[in-house]
């Protein structure tokens, strides 16, 4: 059964603005299964896993273009990087918009070479697996952000989440939606063919089981301050290593690294960025959790928790086209926290994430470390929405 993805009509629209259209994301969130449920009868269709293709598209990207005519959606295009000056002459020529789709599911050095060779004809467009959104069937497709417009407009298209833990344990990849695909295989799976076709390419395969015992201990430590001496002391890589691994992971859509608040707030806040996995099945699946009783309970629930409200409220930014990059976290050396901050329009929205039912004023008491806020958030597992104050509200899970 296929589902809808909210961020299709972004897409729709972005396609009638530009030349070319990049969309970016881990493998199996289902870019290809939409792009090709959206457009099968208008575009050709071509991937870069097969070697035929491949092969041409490097040796010949001229006729590679003249065998996959207008338009065209080329699937796992940081395969093959020589394509980008010819397309460049391609577009060039033609002032048609959206006649060519490019997916990738790493972007490591895939941007670089989109930077050098397209820019101002491409838009680029992250893609992550499945919203909780998408899963219940919401027609939904607003940027989390607490204002009163936002909340009485969320509690017209709300559904209640029984099991939560249900969701976090399971994951939120599409072929595991339904039940009929069994967990632990699939994500054994996904990280194999993930090492083997995505990291491979990146690193020297001698240290691809490194790489994998780096995945487990990241994310170990989801929701938590990266600290790269110490992952580099419990993998035996070097620092250097380390930080590039993290950005390999960052670039596949893998993890998001949150960057810290520090505008108008004295010098004493934390600079170092925090960790958060996209998809809190995988999580569970390298920390070796192979039930939702054990995430649940486990020493780790809070964080697994936050990471799953982080995620959600990325996806919501990403799937109505908006951009992520006023998304914070706040810490100084005062221990004042807050799980995060949302700039929107010269106001912050501070949000505080709880595993709790039973949301206090005290949640929110670091909030005041900001000079001008708007709605203060607690996000958390109460029955529905409470004020605390009159600008701190308290709101369910199912609010994102």
């Amino acid at each position: 059964m296929y589902l809808e993805r909210h961020i299709s009509e972004y897409i729709s629209r972005m396609r009638k603005q530009y030349k070319v259209l990049l969309l970016i994301g881990p493998r199996q969130v289902g870019k290809s299964t939409m792009l090709k449920h959206m457009y099968s009868n208008d575009y050709s269709y071509v991937v870069l896993d097969d070697y035929l293709e491949l092969e041409t598209a490097k040796n010949d990207p001229a006729l590679f273009f003249k065998n996959n005519r207008m338009p065209v959606i080329i699937d796992e295009v940081q395969r093959a990087p020589e394509l980008f000056l010819e397309l460049k002459y391609i577009v060039d020529k033609s002032e048609d918009k959206g006649e060519v789709i490019l997916t990738g599911s790493q972007s490591y050095r895939l941007l670089s070479n989109v930077s050098d060779s397209l820019v101002g004809r491409v838009c680029i467009i992250d893609m992550s697996s499945l919203s909780i959104r998408e899963i219940q069937h919401i027609n939904f497709n607003a940027p989390f952000i607490p204002t009163e417009e936002y909340i009485n407009k969320r509690s017209r298209n709300l559904k209640r989440m029984d099991d939560i833990w249900f969701h976090i344990h399971r994951g939120s990849m599409p072929e595991l939606i339904g039940g009929e695909i069994e967990w632990e295989p699939y994500y054994r799976s996904y990280v194999r063919t993930y090492l083997e076709h995505d990291v491979a390419e990146l690193i020297n395969t001698k240290n691809l089981l490194k790489f994998s015992s780096f995945m487990r201990c990241l994310a170990a430590r989801t929701g938590e301050l990266i600290n790269y001496s110490a992952l580099s002391n419990d993998i035996g890589v070097s620092v250097k290593t380390v930080q590039e691994w993290t950005s390999i992971l960052e670039s596949s859509g893998i993890i998001r690294l949150l960057r810290p608040y520090e505008k108008s707030i004295s010098n004493r806040s934390i600079k170092t960025p925090k960790v958060y996995f996209m998809d809190t099945g995988l999580v569970c699946y390298l920390v070796g959790w192979n039930n939702r009783t054990v995430a649940m309970n486990g020493a780790m629930s809070g964080p697994l928790f936050e990471t799953f409200c982080i995620s959600e409220i990325i996806k919501s930014y990403y799937n109505a086209g908006f951009d992520t990059q006023r998304l914070y976290f706040y810490r100084d050396r005062d221990q004042r926290e807050v799980d995060m901050v949302i700039e929107n329009d010269g106001i912050v929205y501070p949000i505080e994430i709880k595993k709790s039912g039973k949301p206090s004023l005290d949640m929110a008491k670091h909030f005041s470390v900001f000079p001008k806020i708007g709605m203060g958030c607690i996000l958390c597992q109460c029955e529905k929405p409470y004020y605390l104050k009159d600008n701190v509200i308290a709101l369910p899970i199912e609010y994102v």
